[in-house]
């Protein structure tokens, strides 16, 4: 964190494929911590810049755009590039259209969260109605937006946290259960969510948590099963005795929504439709805990260090 600072830079007008984008709201994520830490999976080169992304207006267009025009109100992402700035150029690629029910702020938080969470129960888990789904890390920002769209496909939700106040937010989210974590120091959730299931076990997983809440998620794991590998947002990763994927018959699933969109382009397109269909018919809500200012940027980032969100976090760029 002593390397974060404000620092100003020359835009250059956009080439023919970018466009510059007058920045209006820019979100705060866990991948933003781990890349002031060095330990995210991608390492740009130094310097960069942190907001992974953002929303906006179009300022100007290269002469080779043809899915947007000056005067858009956009949202897009930066990741390396980074979207805490006041004017941002991208490849028009990166740029959609912002839902039209969603304020600036909402929309710089929306992309990221729910399109992790789209290729999550979409793409990998295959969720079906009536399934039971339990989404731990479910106060943050990819769980809010795992809840939100688990209730979209009609699973019962079961939504776990550290903290009981928290967890009273995934309520208004489309939880219908709830469940810590941990009791005291010790991790315990395994028997509440064989009872919520009639004894079953959770369908599908969803966890970017890691460590010890991956290893009791695998003991209470319906038959068939899928787990889904989001993130260690613990800082520990944890490894799998294979004679209990074999015993139970469930499948872990690594989950990395960018890299999908890359290996399949087509279907990466159709993600982002549907994400920003599924948010103007109503059913998604990015909930923003707290707004800082760009002077307020590294703030932010400390912020989320110290684990006090629920949902999202977003500098507001005035």
């Amino acid at each position: 964190m002593s390397g974060v600072k404000l620092v100003e830079n020359e835009i250059s007008e956009p080439r023919d494929k970018e466009i510059l984008i007058r920045v209006k709201a820019a979100s705060i994520n866990f991948p933003d911590l781990l890349m002031t830490q060095g330990k995210y999976q991608l390492k740009p080169e130094l310097p960069f810049g942190l907001g992974m992304e953002g929303s906006g207006i179009a300022q100007s267009v290269g002469s080779k755009v043809s899915k947007i025009k000056e005067g858009d109100e956009v949202t897009f992402g930066a990741l390396g590039k980074g979207a805490l700035t006041e004017l941002i150029c991208v490849n028009e690629n990166s740029v959609g259209i912002k839902p039209s029910n969603l304020t600036f702020e909402q929309a710089a938080a929306f992309h990221a969260a729910y399109l992790t969470a789209y290729v999550s129960l979409v793409r990998r888990g295959e969720l079906l109605k009536g399934e039971n789904l339990l989404v731990h890390g479910a106060t943050g920002g990819v769980g809010m937006a795992a809840v939100q769209l688990g209730k979209y496909l009609g699973a019962k939700i079961i939504a776990t946290g550290t903290s009981e106040e928290k967890l009273k937010k995934t309520l208004n989210w489309g939880a219908d259960h709830t469940v810590l974590t941990h009791k005291g120091d010790k991790v315990e959730f395994r028997n509440e969510v064989k009872e919520i299931t009639g004894g079953l076990g959770a369908d599908v997983i969803f966890d970017p948590v890691g460590g010890d809440v991956f290893d009791h998620s695998i003991r209470c794991i319906n038959w068939g099963g899928r787990i889904l590998i989001v993130g260690f947002a613990s800082g520990r990763i944890p490894t799998l005795p294979i004679n209990m994927a074999l015993i139970k018959g469930f499948s872990v699933i690594g989950v990395r929504a960018g890299e999908f969109a890359r290996k399949n382009p087509e279907k990466g397109k159709e993600n982002n439709q549907e994400i920003r269909r599924i948010c103007e018919e109503g059913f998604f809500d990015p909930y923003i805990c707290k707004t800082f200012s760009l002077s307020e940027a590294k703030d932010s980032i400390l912020y989320l260090s110290e684990r006090k969100l629920i949902g999202k976090i977003v500098v507001k760029i005035d």
